[in-house]
C-alpha cells in the first residue's frame, strides 16, 4: 500500500505509514486507542516472508543492519512490550527476527565515546573523564543488550523494563557475588570466580523471572543478557577507575578497549544463557527450587561456570585467543538458545 503523504510502499492492511504516520483508514467513529497502538506492536518490524528464514544464517539475521531506515520506525520499536503493544501470541513471528536497532545504537554511543575521548586526550579537560568511562563502559554491553531485546519474539518486554534489569539487576549481581566471596575468601581460584559471579547474576534472574508473563526462553535470554549487562559495565567501571588511580594512562584506555569488545561473549552471553535456562525449565509454571536440579538449567549452568573460569584462567601464549574461542563458543550456544526459543514460541502458537 502506497502512502500518498511520503510514497512509502507499506505492507497490505497497515492502518497508517509505517514512515510518516500517515493514516489510511478513518472512519467516522474514534478508533480504540488500543487497537491504534496494537497496529505499532505489529507492524512495527514487518519484514517479507521471502526474507525471514528459520535458519540462523548470519547474512539472515543481519541483512537489514546495512538498510536505511527512518527515525519513526525506531521510535515504534521502542514502544513494544507495554500493555497495549504486546502482540498477541497468534501474531508472533516464529522465525528468525532481523534486528538492526542494535547497531545504531553502538554507533551512537561510539560518537559520544569519540567526542569523550577529545575532550581529555585533546583538551586535556578532566572534567570529561568520569562521562568517558560511563559511555566506555556501557557502550557494547546496552548495544548488544538491544540484540537480544529485539530477538524477543514474543515483544512482551518494554525497554524501560529492560533497563530497570540492567541497573538494578546488574548492581545486585554485584553485590551478591561480593558476598559469596567472602564465604569464599581463602579459596579464591578462577573455578570458585566463576561459581561465585555465574551464582550471583543466576539467583538476581530468578528474582526478576518470577512473574508469570516470563514464560519464553526468549525472555530468559533477555532478562539475563540485562543482568549480565548491567554487571559487565559496573564492573568496567571499576576496572577503569581504579587504572586511572594508578596514573596508567594506556592501562585505563585499554581496560575500556578490550573489556568492551569482549564484553559480548563474556559476562552478557553467560547470564543470558542461564536466563533461558531458568526459563526453559519454569515454563508457565510458578518457579520452585527443584525446577533448578533439572538437567535442563544444570547443564546450561555448568557450561557457563566452566566458560567463566577458562575465561579467568591465565595462560601464557593462549590468551588474548582463548578469549576469541571462548567468545565464539559462548555466542554458538547463545544462538542454539534463540532456535530453540523460537521453536518454543512456535509450538504454542499451534497449541492455540
Amino acid at each position: 500500500m502506497k502512502c500518498s503523504q511520503c510514497a512509502y510502499a507499506n505492507p497490505e492492511a497497515v492502518k497508517f505509514c509505517l514512515n510518516c504516520g500517515e493514516k489510511f483508514f478513518k472512519t467516522g467513529k474514534q478508533e480504540d486507542d488500543t487497537s491504534y497502538f496494537y497496529e505499532f506492536a505489529h507492524y512495527v518490524d514487518m519484514v517479507p516472508k521471502f526474507e525471514r528464514s528459520v535458519e540462523p544464517k548470519f547474512q539472515n539475521i543481519f541483512s537489514r543492519v546495512f538498510r536505511k531506515h527512518s527515525e519513526l520506525e525506531a521510535e515504534r520499536l521502542f514502544i513494544v512490550g507495554t500493555a497495549l503493544t504486546t502482540p498477541q501470541l497468534s501474531e508472533v513471528k516464529d522465525t528468525w527476527p532481523k534486528p538492526w536497532l542494535f547497531a545504531r545504537v553502538f554507533m551512537i554511543t561510539l560518537l559520544a565515546f569519540a567526542g569523550l575521548y577529545m575532550g581529555v586526550s585533546v583538551f586535556q579537560n578532566a572534567n570529561f573523564i568520569p562521562g568517558l568511562i560511563i559511555v566506555g563502559a556501557f557502550a557494547v554491553p546496552i548495544a548488544t543488550l538491544i540484540f537480544f531485546w529485539e530477538m524477543n519474539a514474543p515483544q512482551n518486554i518494554a525497554i524501560y523494563r529492560v533497563m530497570y534489569f540492567v541497573l538494578i539487576g546488574g548492581i545486585l549481581s554485584l553485590l551478591a557475588s561480593l558476598v559469596f566471596y567472602d564465604f569464599l575468601r581463602g579459596h579464591i581460584n578462577p573455578f570458585t570466580i566463576g561459581i561465585a559471579e555465574e551464582m550471583a547474576k543466576a539467583i538476581t534472574v530468578l528474582i526478576f523471572v518470577r512473574k508469570k508473563k516470563y514464560r519464553y526462553i526468549l525472555n530468559g535470554l533477555l532478562i539475563g543478557a540485562a543482568v549480565g549487562a548491567g554487571f559487565a559495565a559496573f564492573e568496567t567501571a571499576g576496572y577503569a577507575f581504579r587504572a586511572l588511580l594508578t596514573d596508567q594512562g594506556a592501562a585505563f584506555y585499554n581496560t575500556i578497549l578490550w573489556r568492551g569488545i569482549f564484553s559480548p561473549g563474556g559476562h552478557i552471553a553467560w547470564a543470558a544463557l542461564t536466563g533461558a535456562a531458568i526459563c526453559r525449565v519454569k515454563e508457565d509454571k510458578p518457579l520452585t527450587l527443584r525446577m533448578l536440579f533439572r538437567f535442563k538449567f544444570l547443564r546450561v549452568f555448568l557450561l557457563v561456570v566452566i566458560m567463566h573460569a577458562l575465561w579467568d584462567t591465565s595462560i601464557p601464549g593462549i590468551m588474548p585467543f582463548g578469549y576469541i574461542f571462548l567468545m565464539a563458543a559462548s555466542w554458538v550456544v547463545v544462538f542454539l538458545m534463540l532456535r530453540a526459543g523460537l521453536k518454543q514460541v512456535g509450538e504454542r502458537k499451534l497449541q492455540i
